[in-house]
């Protein structure tokens, strides 16, 4: 897409929100027209899928705030008429320089960095996002060609035993991708795309206007710096056609909630061949019933009976890959934590341990006999377990 095209489309009216639309707002209204305009619901229907694409595209901008504030900074500087409301620069004074200028005024040297004013350098800044470094301060422009494509997002969710263990797992995308018919060259099969005359393949011409010269995209190959004859049939030229494609993703283990697990080349391709950009996947991890973790830890609750803790025994307690043997000391207090090494998470070459924490059972009846025992149990206990409070009553 051309520095032109992004200036002209209006990515708000695409998805049919304001401009100051919140982020939640923009994510809501999205995968409302996703789920509608999706191609897998409208099979067969060419205008569901190019608004498909259309919303996707809008999305992508709006949904990320650095590329929203850029785009709002160009339109706003630019006009929402494109390039052309630019065309007033340098033409004039006085109420001709207003009316071809779209009615607004400037000093040139605020412009360019070389006044004093706030805001050159956010302008600066904008110049560089568009053309490329230095791009409002020179006449000349060294390369540009296709862009790489642009990353692209998905969601996985993973048992805890997953994201402990590692998985690989196929994941289902829908979206732009590199056309197949074309090889997302953009180009007719047995064709190719050839160096545009006019900017040499830069992707850039010099402008001189008066005193100044500044760079700006090619007309000719809208700033690609390539030329295709004949386009492909199936992607019009684009070198990308809206696609469901399947691929494998390799979770590490010891992933964490909300971890971000980068896949390289399988995010948006990019156009007339360009490098794809790359995919993220954000992980989000179900609850154990019995296993929480702390870092490379697992931790684990085990209730004991009030003899167990007295007298000691030993337990058999699980863990995520079978079970050990837990002994108990005699004299062990409801809340202590016994660690068991190398039964934690296994990740990048170290392994934390499982953490289990005993807790005395109180049961809730008793039958007659059990009862009768443990009468003669506190008949025959001479500790006093509470001495400082007994002492602070006292009593004794």
């Amino acid at each position: 897409m051309s520095t032109k095209d992004y200036i002209e489309k209006d990515y708000y009216k695409s998805l049919g929100v304001a401009k100051d639309a919140s982020q939640a707002e923009i994510k809501k209204i999205y995968r409302k027209l996703a789920r509608e305009l999706h191609p897998d619901k409208n099979p067969g229907d060419a205008k569901a899928e190019a608004r498909f694409k259309e919303v996707s595209e809008a999305y992508d901008v709006l949904s990320d705030p650095a590329k929203r504030k850029e785009y709002d900074e160009a339109r706003s500087l630019f006009g929402a008429g494109g390039l052309g409301g630019f065309g007033g620069f340098g033409a004039g004074t006085g109420a001709r320089a207003g009316q071809r200028g779209g009615n607004f005024n400037f000093n040139v040297s605020d412009l360019f960095g070389s006044g004093n004013s706030a805001n050159s350098g956010n302008l600066n800044d904008l110049f560089d996002g568009l053309f490329g470094a230095n791009a409002g301060r020179t006449t000349r422009r060294t390369s540009a060609g296709p862009r790489r494509g642009q990353d692209a997002s998905a969601d996985v969710t993973l048992s805890f035993e997953e994201a402990v263990q590692g998985v690989t797992m196929p994941l289902r995308l829908t979206g732009p991708a590199a056309c197949a018919t074309c090889g997302g060259s953009g180009a007719k099969p047995g064709t190719a795309p050839r160096r545009c005359p006019n900017c040499g393949g830069s992707g850039f011409v010099s402008r001189n206007q008066g005193a100044f010269g500044f760079s700006e995209p090619c007309v000719e190959c809208r700033g690609t710096g390539q030329v295709i004859d004949d386009p492909c049939v199936d992607c019009h030229g684009s070198g990308v056609t809206s696609q469901v494609r399947t691929i494998n993703v390799r979770i590490p283990a010891g992933v964490r909630d909300g971890a971000k697990v980068r896949v390289a080349g399988k995010g948006t391709p990019g156009a007339s061949g360009a490098p794809a950009g790359d995919l993220y996947v954000t992980v989000h991890v179900e609850p154990h019933k019995l296993f929480s973790r702390n870092g490379d830890d697992l931790t684990l609750t085990v209730p004991i009976t009030f003899a167990e803790a007295t007298l000691g025994t030993t337990l058999r307690v699980p863990t995520l890959d079978g079970s050990v043997a837990l002994k108990i000391a005699a004299g062990t207090p409801s809340g202590r934590t016994l660690r068991v090494r190398g039964r934690g998470v296994h990740r990048r070459g170290s392994t934390g341990d499982l953490l289990v924490t005993v807790e005395v059972a109180v049961p809730a009846n008793l039958d007659s006999a059990a009862r009768e025992a443990l009468e003669r149990f506190a008949a025959a206990q001479s500790d006093d377990p509470r001495p400082q409070i007994t002492a602070a009553l006292g009593e004794g």
